[in-house]
């Protein structure tokens, strides 16, 4: 690890410590809006399916929105605030290839002219990943309601909060506990890169310069290897090449992640370090050997469910506003 990182894991630890009793007492439940806007997720939902016929490739964008906006501040619909300075969650570097923008403004233009000011941006935002997974050919879960939004954002958040492509496995287990996530959580929830691609600087520095001895990552297939440095060779491929997390299968979302993290050791240092703790290694096993993928839709829900209470606001705490994308400054 680069000395940079030690400041940051440490104060992950500490962090990780203070979470150690557990998500927030959320007062989050099913079907939350039943009384006060009961066509909320209908309406969300046939969003999406339109949304989606136009651009498929939407989908991961706005499932992988969920974590990046409850992993930061909690799930409080804070990633779709803007600065004008570019100072915002928005503007850091983990979310500036974000996509789904516009998708979660088009849902709530439509929920604010049925049901004014009654849902809020962050529980649009965990409806959308779920609807996002279920369009994927993926399950459908029950999504708990009744998060309110947040009005702070700051791009530094971001940049501590959410783990690199290039984490090891300790790295990732420290950004998961501190957000009351265990082992296998993150077995589970890397599933979500089932769906989706990545711009080759993601995954560059596994192919070129692994320890900064311009070597290739000795956990990563050869023959995989070949087919990446063909398709972001070391210099240039660098623009808009996209490569997909999980080759041949990548708008399904299903359990042939896990078969190719364990044949390949996956496109991200990330994926890839699930292999080096005996727990994720377990789980990346049990799936990519599995004849059914009904034990992984149950666990995937129920991490879902988990990660979604994560510091969220709710009752008196917060806001539901208007629109979401509103500038802070």
């Amino acid at each position: 690890m680069s000395r940079g990182r030690e400041p940051r894991r440490l104060l992950l630890l500490v962090l990780a410590l203070l979470a150690a009793a557990g998500p927030s007492a959320a007062e989050l439940v099913f079907g939350f809006y039943n009384a006060t806007c009961p066509i909320a997720e209908g309406v969300v939902f046939a969003e999406m399916r339109a949304i989606l016929q136009d651009d498929p490739t939407l989908a991961p964008s706005l499932l992988r929105m969920h974590y990046h906006d409850c992993f930061v501040q909690g799930c409080d619909g804070s990633v779709m605030l803007r600065s004008r300075r570019g100072t915002a969650e928005r503007d850091a570097t983990p979310n500036r290839s974000m996509r789904g923008f516009d998708a979660i403004e088009r849902i709530k233009a439509k929920l604010e002219m049925l049901c004014p000011l009654t849902v809020s941006c962050a529980d649009i935002i965990a409806m959308a990943a779920r609807d996002a997974v279920h369009l994927s050919e993926g399950p459908w879960y029950e999504v708990e309601t009744g998060r309110r939004d947040g009005n702070v954002t700051v791009a530094e958040y971001a940049a501590n909060d959410l783990a690199p492509p290039d984490s090891n496995i300790v790295d990732v287990k420290t950004f998961f506990s501190v957000k009351s996530l265990n082992s296998k959580d993150i077995a589970v929830l890397f599933g979500s890169h089932s769906i989706g691609t990545s711009h080759c600087a993601a995954f560059q520095k596994r192919l070129y310069n692994f320890t900064g001895a311009m070597d290739q990552d000795p956990s990563l297939d050869a023959g995989y290897a070949r087919r990446l440095k063909k398709l972001c060779p070391r210099t240039g491929g660098r623009g808009r090449t996209k490569v997909p997390i999980d080759p041949g299968s990548g708008s399904t979302f299903d359990l042939s992640y896990y078969r190719h993290v364990l044949e390949t050791g996956g496109l991200f240092q990330s994926d890839g370090s699930l292999l080096h703790d005996a727990a994720t290694r377990g789980y990346v096993e049990k799936m990519a050997n599995a004849s059914s993928p009904d034990e992984y839709y149950k666990d995937f829900a129920a991490a879902m469910v988990k990660m979604g209470r994560t510091d969220v606001l709710h009752g008196s705490l917060g806001q539901v506003r208007a629109t979401c994308g509103v500038f802070v400054d």
